[in-house]
């Protein structure tokens, strides 16, 4: 079995930048910042080291990813590797492997002073034009958040008070 599968949380290390095929599919491409830390065995002192990623994402995921993230903002992508390769004009033949997005979640929402607000880090001169076509309308409903400062909970839809514990005898395990 092989598996080609990427996740990366990280924070947007630019705007994206979106562009359209002149097929007329809609692509964007993401820098996204990820870090590691860890102690030096030999010092004890804390090392970090950054790593910075392309991330490309096609369609409707790429409409979402420039209307609604930025730079700074923490984000999680799920894809796959993908290395393409081209002729440069000095005839060297060069290869770029970047993530190819299937899926993404936007991180926590921003919180400013006042307590609760949204706070966007784009003007509103740059936010995109209101776009009226029912196809391509996204609804806030549509884009999952993050929310770091909510409680875990269990699921609400089955209460604590509706699972009904039983023993479990010993003679019922199959192993």
């Amino acid at each position: 079995m092989n598996l080609n599968k990427v996740f990366l949380i990280g924070r947007m290390a630019a705007d994206p930048e979106s562009r359209t095929t002149t097929s007329g599919q809609m692509v964007t491409t993401i820098r996204l910042a990820t870090n590691r830390v860890w102690n030096n065995k030999a010092t004890g002192e804390k090392q970090e080291q950054t790593e910075f990623h392309t991330i490309v994402a096609w369609g409707g995921l790429a409409d979402i990813v420039s209307k609604y993230l930025r730079k700074g903002q923490l984000a999680m992508f799920e894809g796959r590797l993908q290395t393409r390769s081209w002729q440069g004009q000095d005839g060297v033949k060069r290869y770029r492997t970047e993530v190819v997005a299937e899926n993404m979640q936007l991180g926590p929402k921003a919180m400013n002073a006042g307590g609760g607000a949204y706070q966007s880090n784009t003007p509103a001169s740059a936010k995109p034009a209101a776009n009226h076509s029912a196809s391509n309308k996204i609804s806030e409903e549509e884009i999952p958040v993050i929310n770091e400062d909510a409680p875990v909970t269990s699921d609400p839809i089955i209460a604590d008070s509706d699972i009904e514990e039983k023993e479990i005898d010993l003679k019922d395990i199959p192993f």
